[in-house]
């Protein structure tokens, strides 16, 4: 049955795609995003829907008539300039094979995120683009969230299997960065609409249980620092802040004694294997980028290349963490490009925030903006844990930010510098 539901949903858009290039890329990042195929059980799950749908979205943009142009913005040409540095570094890889078939993958990801820059373009894209990526990710909090409770939190929530969300850890940072878009949807829902604002409501109370329910470290980490942020960043601290302080001790009161454990271990780093096998593999990355300026290339987590560089030759890991792992692949400047590109994301939402402040007309850009800042220390500091440089959802939120940045622009235009200095002097001329 849900082999047949996923078939049908997804064939029966592609009329759609083809009218609209927008549909096409709202539905590519279903697809990638949640992976719906790996939640049927027969033919669905080898079905090639993510090909089909790119086809049909490459065809519909090449057919419309709206404008196809990619918006060129600091984030936009950072994003082409890592992706042609990554493009240098591949044909250098130390192991050949396994980064071509890195490469061939990541690629695809590039390519349709810079697709989805090219159709994301009005309010309603936007909107649209966040409620496919609230539902995508939200399905697997909701359900870990429920798996937690019928469990008392004895077992591990888990993603879908051979997904960039698979493992627990990845799950959970997943929906760390979710939430904040979530609160965003809740805040900008009509009151009437008060069956949608309950909904969010418990996915996200449903969402920090499954990232708990991961036993993830580093989602503990994260959410902290998420947390942290919204709270300073909100209009109603007091409120805000004793709604955390209600909940926070709640789920960590619900969850056994062996989740807790197994997060005092953060403070005995040096006698978990797991973390000091992250160690490892960190230090493995600094030492290759130190000798090879281009880096290792794709997919570097060898017994070969440990052994060479690795202080423990005999512990190979994955690199467990965003930046050691573009250091380790593309080197310094490629570590250089993928910081700036983040710095750039950062500055895009600031600049929303700045112009939109004030202006009842924009309070969706802004409230948008300000919750992806969330997302993305989510990210910053969950990523610094977990191999998921080239996970896809944040190049969506990119994407986003992108597109409302362009609107408020055209909409709130920045003030000239005679505009500026005539408002500095009679700001002074007011004073006493």
């Amino acid at each position: 049955m849900r082999d047949i539901l996923i078939t049908i949903i997804i064939l029966g858009s592609l009329p759609f795609t083809l009218k609209s290039p927008a549909i096409g890329g709202l539905m590519w990042v279903w697809v990638s995003v949640m992976n719906p195929h790996t939640q049927a059980w027969g033919f669905a799950t080898h079905l090639p829907f993510a090909f089909i749908i790119a086809i049909a979205t490459m065809v519909s943009l090449f057919m419309t008539r709206e404008p196809k142009n990619l918006p060129l913005t600091p984030v936009s040409v950072l994003l082409l300039l890592f992706v042609a540095w990554m493009n240098i570094t591949a044909p250098f890889a130390l192991l050949p094979e396994s980064s071509w078939v890195q490469w061939n993958k990541v690629m695809k990801i590039m390519l349709m995120s810079f697709v989805v820059m090219m159709v994301i373009r009005t309010r309603r894209d936007i909107v649209r683009l966040v409620w496919v990526l609230v539902g995508s990710i939200g399905y697997y909090g909701v359900k870990g969230g429920i798996f937690t409770i019928r469990s008392g939190g004895t077992e591990r929530v888990w993603g879908p299997e051979e997904t960039f969300i698979g493992d627990n850890n990845a799950l959970a940072l997943a929906l760390i960065i979710t939430i904040p878009l979530m609160y965003y949807l809740q805040q900008n829902t009509e009151k009437h609409r008060r069956w949608v604002r309950h909904g969010l409501s418990a996915a996200m109370l449903l969402s920090a249980l499954a990232a708990l329910g991961s036993y993830s470290r580093g989602a503990l980490l994260a959410i902290a620092a998420m947390g942290l942020f919204m709270w300073l960043k909100s209009d109603r601290k007091l409120v805000l802040g004793a709604l955390l302080g209600a909940v926070a001790p709640l789920l960590l009161a619900f969850m056994p004694e062996r989740w807790a454990e197994r997060m005092d271990t953060i403070n005995t780093y040096q006698e978990d294997e797991s973390a000091m096998g992250r160690l490892n593999a960190w230090r493995m990355a600094w030492n290759l980028a130190r000798d090879r300026f281009l880096g290792g290339g794709f997919d570097v987590s060898d017994a070969a290349i440990f052994a060479r560089y690795a202080p423990n030759p005999m512990d190979v890991h994955a690199a467990h963490s965003i930046y050691f792992q573009v250091l380790g692949e593309h080197g310094f400047v490629g570590l250089l490009i993928y910081l700036a590109l983040g710095l750039a994301t950062w500055r895009t939402a600031a600049v929303i925030i700045r112009r939109t402040r004030g202006q009842p007309e924009l309070r969706w850009a802004h409230g948008l903006a300000t919750m992806s800042q969330a997302s993305l220390i989510g990210f910053a500091v969950g990523g610094a844990f977990l191999s998921l440089l080239y996970f896809d959802m944040p190049y969506y939120l990119m994407a986003a930010l992108i597109a409302t940045r362009i609107i408020v622009e055209r909409q709130a235009p920045a003030p000239t510098w005679r505009q500026a200095r005539a408002k500095a002097r009679a700001a002074v001329a007011e004073q006493p």
